[in-house]
């Protein structure tokens, strides 16, 4: 279908639109009886692998919500696993990596990530495409420091101090380690690109650790390494949790959206990044209040984000498990009707 009917990509670019475009983080998940009742004896990996129920999750908040774009389910591991690291989604804890990741030796034994490791990504966008119409299909990945986070931790941290300390005490090892990982996210994406998505969304969740300097100097060679070497004019999402001060450093990654978190008004994250369209920003607590409430907050974030150059409907992060559905529809009805 010509993208000039997916409202997401008009936005993305700036253009004129009806209303804005909406979609959620973690949108296709724990929040929806029917993914819980799919998922109830499937791992999460292996739910991940097979492309029948990659499609069917990808499409059941579509179905149920109207949003404007699908995400496809996925992990950012899930490059990691193909490219031969040895991990697991433990449940309750997250990503659990067997052997840490802290020397030069460790990063020599990373392989490059082969296309065909990941043909089942590929073919669940086949399946997507032929069920989705005027909906854009959003692929994304993880970006290096985030995965290099989990990888140097051995799995989910609350301060990063093992990759801190890496980052500033052997940044040969640190920079060796985020080049190999921006190859397999480069590739990863560019699978995805090939196979048909309309946009990419690259997740840097705990970039937000960082300081500005920081971030320049450790992070954004390699996430600019990623999204510069996508082949094909789509549009990029970049997205980080707490990154506030981070925004004009993101920006300069090669992307045309930038996701903001609920910290953050539009308005002032326009500011920081002019010319860039915005994604987001409710705080995904507020889905938990009164409807009175999620309403005024809604239309808060719809008005400051006419002050950018395009504004995506999201979330500050993404679905809480506990977020009832009904509001998630409820709050989509509203957005497309304002």
């Amino acid at each position: 279908m010509d993208d000039t009917t997916k409202l997401l990509l008009r936005a993305a670019r700036g253009e004129a639109v009806p209303h804005a475009p909406v979609w959620f983080m973690r949108q296709a998940g724990r929040s929806l009886p029917e993914y819980r009742a799919l998922r109830a004896d499937i791992g999460m990996l292996e739910s991940c692998r097979r492309p029948d129920l990659v499609c069917e999750i990808t499409l059941q908040p579509v179905r149920r919500h109207g949003v404007d774009a699908a995400i496809l389910f996925s992990d950012i591991v899930v490059p990691l696993q193909a490219a031969g690291i040895d991990l697991d989604i433990v449940a309750g804890t997250g990503p659990v990596v067997a052997n840490p990741v802290r020397t030069m030796a460790d990063v020599e034994e990373i392989r490059e990530l082969d296309p065909a490791a990941v043909g089942f990504v590929a073919e669940a966008i086949r399946l997507l495409l032929a069920e989705l119409d005027r909906t854009a299909l959003i692929g994304f990945a993880g970006a290096p420091f985030t995965l290099a986070s989990y990888l140097v931790e051995g799995g989910p941290s609350r301060h990063h101090a093992k990759t801190k300390a890496l980052m500033y005490g052997a940044p040969d090892v640190w920079h060796a380690l985020c080049a190999a990982l921006a190859d397999i996210t480069r590739t990863f994406l560019q699978v995805q690109v090939d196979a048909g998505v309309d946009a990419i969304q690259l997740f840097d969740s705990w970039a937000g650790a960082l300081s500005e300097a920081d971030y320049r100097r450790y992070v954004l060679p390699h996430s600019r390494a990623v999204l510069g070497g996508i082949v094909g004019k789509i549009p990029k999402i970049h997205f980080g949790v707490g990154t506030a001060e981070l925004l004009p450093a993101m920006s300069e990654a090669g992307v045309d959206v930038i996701g903001v978190d609920w910290r953050t008004p539009l308005d002032v994250a326009a500011g920081r990044v002019p010319g860039k369209s915005l994604q987001g920003n409710l705080d995904p607590c507020v889905l938990l209040a009164p409807w009175e409430v999620v309403e005024q907050e809604a239309r808060r974030v719809l008005a400051e984000g006419t002050k950018a150059h395009g504004h995506i409907f999201n979330l500050g992060h993404g679905v809480l498990p506990e977020t009832d559905p009904d509001m998630l529809t409820r709050l989509v009805d509203l957005i497309h009707s304002t």
